[in-house]
């Protein structure tokens, strides 16, 4: 076999077994080599040699109740980050990701004014370089960006934000130039879907349906056949923008009737008494409130998102349909109204298998999607990214 074709195969196979351990967690080499059908000899030369680029660290297998040497443990290198940044209208959020998919850490930068994209390139170069200072001795891979609106993923351009007001406007290009790390961007929704299959609630499941609220609106990603939808630029998943109802409130697009403009974090504080809020501050207000006008209000928000569901179910018959940010806080202050909501919409044998449960991740979601983007380099090609 001819030494490129040897090289090329080492080198897939070196990816094979890294993304096996960032997505699976901790594992013996025993059974990476049963999930990738490569003998024990190959696995522990890939294991060393990753273990040798410091992206691998082993310990040895608890022995108890094993016959023979137990296998040693696999496990991502926790000290190898990426940084994941959000840009909402409230806040921007750092966050430090291991590559081991632990939050190391998260910084919230609140604002008063909505800053425009040059500024929050500005900001969240500020953060990255006060936390690299910080956090002296780690290995950063990159940064992950996790944008409220339309990007296109080829270069991280944003194509269409309107809560943040941003329009074609470049994110990815000049935060790499500002930190001199490579940079990646995509919606947050999308991202929040992948972390959530490869991590969370739709482990093991090759259809997802993801739907997150937050400041900025609602936003989906969904995942079929095991892979992301994307669409020819990265713009599929917009299930914020389907219309539920005949009203005339418009959503951030403009658009009249959508869940968008039906549902909305803003009407949940404005009910709640609340001027602001966290996601995990909302979260609890909402829970603790079960009076006439917050049930009033989440009665109405419930319907309309359940319209949304049974659309999505009757076209893309997920596995699972998973909720973050509010549309989490509305799931669980009334489950039994989701369902029915939903019921009354979808067709029965497209729902007979669904789970419609929140994000396992939770407020974590987006740092561990936008960290991934981060990844995607060093988990294509181990020995290429780092050399």
């Amino acid at each position: 076999m001819p030494n490129g074709t040897t090289e090329e195969l080492r080198r897939a196979n070196l990816a094979a077994v890294l993304r096996l351990v960032y997505s699976s967690g901790a594992m013996s080499r025993a059974l990476i080599g049963r999930h990738t059908g490569l003998n024990r000899s190959t696995v522990g030369s890939l294991v060393t040699t990753l273990a040798g680029l410091g992206l691998v660290g082993e310990h040895a297998a608890d022995p108890n109740g094993r016959v023979g040497r137990p296998s040693p443990i696999v496990q991502p290198d926790p000290d190898v980050v990426a940084f994941a940044v959000n840009p909402e209208i409230d806040a921007l959020t750092l966050a430090v990701v291991g590559l081991d998919g632990r939050v190391r850490r998260t910084v919230r930068s609140e604002y008063d004014d909505i800053p425009g994209a040059a500024d929050a390139v500005q900001l969240a170069a500020r953060l990255i370089a006060a936390s690299r200072r910080e956090l002296a001795g780690l290995r950063v891979v990159g940064v992950g960006v996790a944008v409220p609106g339309q990007v296109r993923t080829s270069d991280g351009l944003v194509r269409n934000a309107p809560h943040l007001d941003w329009h074609d406007e470049p994110f990815a290009a000049p935060l790499a130039e500002a930190t001199g790390l490579p940079v990646r961007a995509a919606n947050d929704a999308a991202l929040g879907a992948l972390a959530e299959h490869r991590f969370g609630s739709g482990r093991g499941c090759d259809h997802l349906i993801y739907l997150n609220g937050g400041a900025s609106g609602i936003g989906g990603g969904i995942i079929t056949g095991g892979h992301l939808l994307t669409g020819t630029a990265g713009y599929a998943g917009e299930l914020g923008h389907v219309r539920v109802a005949g009203g005339d409130t418009t959503d951030s697009a403009g658009l009249r009737g959508t869940l968008e403009a039906e549902v909305t974090r803003a009407e949940l504080l404005s009910v709640l008494g609340l001027a602001r809020a966290t996601p995990d501050e909302l979260h609890a207000a909402l829970l603790a409130d079960h009076g006439p006008a917050v049930r009033a209000v989440v009665a109405r928000q419930v319907g309309h998102l359940g319209t949304a569901l049974a659309t999505a179910i009757n076209l893309l018959n997920p596995d699972v349909v998973t909720l973050g940010g509010f549309l989490a806080a509305l799931l669980a202050h009334d489950p039994d109204a989701l369902a029915d909501a939903v019921n009354r919409s979808v067709l029965a044998p497209s729902s007979e298998a669904v789970r419609i449960v929140p994000a396992a991740l939770g407020t974590d979601l987006l740092a561990i999607g936008a960290a991934g983007l981060a990844f995607e380099d060093l988990l294509a090609d181990p020995a290429l990214a780092l050399a």
